[in-house]
């Protein structure tokens, strides 16, 4: 397996390669920073002055080490999980470190894992990456017919305004989005005829997110996402929106609630489908979501991208990047006190009747946040609950890859009926 060639005329060539990178350049701009790649004893430095790539000896701020066996897998077509991307790698490979100022890797990660996408695409000897938007293979689907309003809900005492779209006609199938997002994730699905031909879909964005507003009175900053608001809020907008007895599909956060309305209304659902789904999920908060000099709108979404598995096609994981780009000031921080602290169902998850509530859980092979394992877990606690892990899918199923995601979804939405 090839790792990172250790001589000058590759690091020139990669050099050369990042100063024609149109993603590279659209990022120019007055700030400067320098890091390196190290591969063993073997350093690679990369310095950018004015936004552009340039030379000379300046001490680098962070490096990236891991052997050469690491990088080894990293620079496959296709790598094994936890080994295609660099904060995947941080997270679950205990060989791959990372040195230095941690603030300033945060401040230009998104920089390090473009620069890194580039070296492998020598290293493979492939035509130099180019932006989605340039190599579309998953064209945007026909919109279809679809609804779409505004409700409005009281939950613990406080008014909201909640925005929903629909479509699709027979059984009611309630999705909800992930942490920081919004119900555009469901947009692909619900311009599936095989799912929307006997499955009516029915989104909706949480408060603070998408184009739900703010909570009456609340300041930028203050959203805190826990168990019992977060219940309240689905409960009341099945209320308000008319379903009965839905099925539920959710995923991350999203999926850990799924488990818990399992628990607290099982009578409510025809069933559960709880997607990258445990009874706890530890360490995922980070002071950078929200930090005064780390840029949101660029941190949040390559915190999430390794979570993408790399055969995903590249346009649907760049909508996933976009849309948590346009995330409000914390609002994602907010969603990850619950996802990742608040919400623990360690000591519950075992006392989920699935004979009164039917629960299928489903984990992508690709995400690191929340493991197959993990979720296999937790599904050996529940008697006759379905766990099957999803390949080729990360944490996103349902927004990174919808056509290969429907053909999971499909058998359990129809051995619901």
């Amino acid at each position: 397996m090839p790792a990172w060639p250790d001589d000058c005329a590759f690091l020139t060539r990669w050099h050369a390669a990042c100063a024609q990178d149109a993603v590279l350049a659209g990022l120019e701009g007055p700030w400067s920073v320098a890091f390196a790649i190290a591969q063993d004893d073997f350093v690679l430095p990369f310095r950018f002055t004015e936004g552009r790539i340039g030379g000379g000896e300046v001490p680098a701020a962070f490096t990236v080490r891991a052997p050469a066996e690491v990088w080894a897998k990293f620079l496959l077509p296709v790598p094994p999980r936890h080994h295609h991307v660099v904060l995947a790698m941080l997270a679950r490979v205990p060989a791959a470190q990372l040195s230095g100022d941690f603030k300033v890797f945060a401040q230009h990660c998104h920089l390090v894992r473009r620069v890194l996408e580039i070296g492998k695409h020598l290293v493979l000897g492939y035509p130099l990456p180019v932006p989605a938007a340039a190599r579309p293979s998953l064209p945007l689907p026909p919109i279809g017919p679809r609804e779409a309003g505004v409700c409005e809900i009281t939950v613990l005492g406080q008014p909201h305004r909640i925005a929903w779209e629909a479509a699709g006609q027979g059984r009611d199938v309630l999705c909800l989005h992930t942490a920081g997002a919004d119900l555009r994730q469901f947009h692909r699905l619900m311009a599936d005829g095989r799912i929307t031909a006997r499955h009516r879909l029915v989104a909706f964005d949480l408060p603070w997110h998408g184009r739900s507003p703010p909570t009456q009175g609340g300041a930028p900053g203050s959203w805190r996402l826990e168990t019992d608001l977060y219940v309240e809020i689905i409960m009341k907008f099945i209320a308000a929106a008319g379903l009965a007895s839905p099925i539920v599909v959710g995923a991350s956060m999203s999926g850990e609630i799924c488990l818990e309305l399992a628990l607290r209304h099982p009578e409510s659902f025809r069933g559960i489908i709880a997607c990258e789904a445990t009874e706890r999920v530890a360490n995922r908060q980070t002071p950078w979501a929200f930090h005064p000099e780390v840029n949101q709108s660029l941190f949040v979404p390559e915190w999430i991208h390794g979570l993408m598995a790399p055969q995903s096609p590249a346009e649907c994981a760049e909508e996933v990047l976009w849309h948590y780009a346009q995330g409000g000031p914390g609002v994602f921080r907010g969603d990850i006190h619950f996802y990742g602290g608040e919400w623990d169902a360690t000591e519950r998850v075992g006392r989920i009747d699935t004979n009164r509530c039917p629960l299928v859980m489903l984990t992508g092979e690709y995400d690191y946040s929340c493991t197959a394992e993990m979720s296999e877990a937790t599904a050996a606690k529940i008697p006759g609950v379905r766990f099957r892990r999803m390949e080729g899918i990360g944490h996103f199923p349902f927004a990174e890859n919808p056509p290969l995601f429907a053909q999971y979804l499909l058998p359990e939405l129809e051995a619901f009926g």
